[in-house]
């Protein structure tokens, strides 16, 4: 897969899954723009690159400080041209139970994972609908989608990121700009502590990075969350039951209660395209239910 010289800023790429990210888009000829906090890292993984024979230049800087992000936007677009790809990486960890975690740790990773996502997206999203031409991805995670004990934070930012995924997807697709969601497992410094280290040892990051050179490349679908790890890959999907339908009667809680096990049947389970698509299928269920209810 050739990634035509397209230039492509990956944020959080000094180390870890953003390093491994980084390295495998140079691999297949993107030209790299480095983002990373430590300007030592940065620099050491701009110079790998260009040893390779590649293209990089790097920035140091925080994603949650917008005047930082929009300076490295400008930069890039002065060394290497307009940003063709983002790959939106960076993260931190605060994890704590919810009852002991600050609002400071909360707001933190939020600002961080979700707002720092959404400055760099807001600083390349008109130059890509100009060019008619974008590849974007957010990192989210699996407990953003399914949660995990300790994590209210970064599960509220990573399930926040997958939202943002579905409207943007919506609202690029006729500019040609495709948006996607990567749901990683890998051994990082930040999930050094969630595995045992015996499984850690066959989750290396570079098992990861295909999944984002495909969802990079020209070919790439849109509004997909790809769950990637130890060569594996899946995708997962924000579905609704068939459910039932009860009527407008004045007290009908005590009949939903107990029929909460067929409100969550799977059977007949379906993806709604957007949110008015699932206004509408309701909609649709609640005639079919009345004209049923009236003959």
């Amino acid at each position: 897969m050739d990634l035509e010289r397209r230039v492509a800023l990956v944020t959080g790429a000094g180390a870890g899954l953003g390093k491994a990210h980084a390295l495998a888009l140079a691999r297949h000829n993107a030209r790299l723009v480095i983002n990373d906090l430590s300007s030592e890292a940065v620099d050491a993984v701009v110079a790998e690159i260009v040893e390779q024979g590649g293209d990089a230049v790097g920035w140091a800087g925080s994603v949650a400080d917008k005047g930082c992000v929009d300076a490295m936007v400008e930069h890039a677009e002065r060394c290497l041209g307009p940003v063709d790809i983002l790959v939106n990486n960076a993260g931190i960890l605060r994890d704590r139970s919810f009852s002991k975690m600050s609002l400071e740790d909360f707001q933190t990773v939020i600002d961080v994972h979700l707002m720092g996502s959404v400055y760099c997206t807001k600083a390349v999203w008109e130059g890509m609908r100009a060019r008619s031409y974008g590849r974007i991805l957010f990192t989210t995670s699996s407990s953003g989608l399914y949660g995990n004990f300790g994590q209210s934070n970064y599960s509220a930012a990573k399930m926040a990121l997958v939202g943002l995924m579905q409207t943007l997807g919506i609202e690029g697709e006729k500019y040609g700009i495709r948006v996607n969601c990567l749901a990683p497992s890998a051994a990082t410094g930040m999930t050094e502590r969630l595995y045992p280290p015996e499984l850690l040892r066959s989750l290396g990051a570079e098992a990861v990075s295909p999944a984002v050179v495909a969802l990079s490349s020209c070919d790439a679908p849109t509004r997909a969350i790809i769950l990637a790890g130890a060569g594996g890959f899946s995708q997962a999907h924000i579905g609704m039951t068939r459910g039932i339908y009860l009527g407008a009667k004045a007290d009908i809680a005590g009949e939903l209660i107990s029929s909460f096990d067929v409100v969550g049947s799977r059977e007949g389970e379906v993806v709604p395209v957007s949110g008015v698509d699932q206004h509408r299928y309701e909609v649709e269920r609640m005639s079919q239910f009345s004209v049923a209810a009236q003959s």
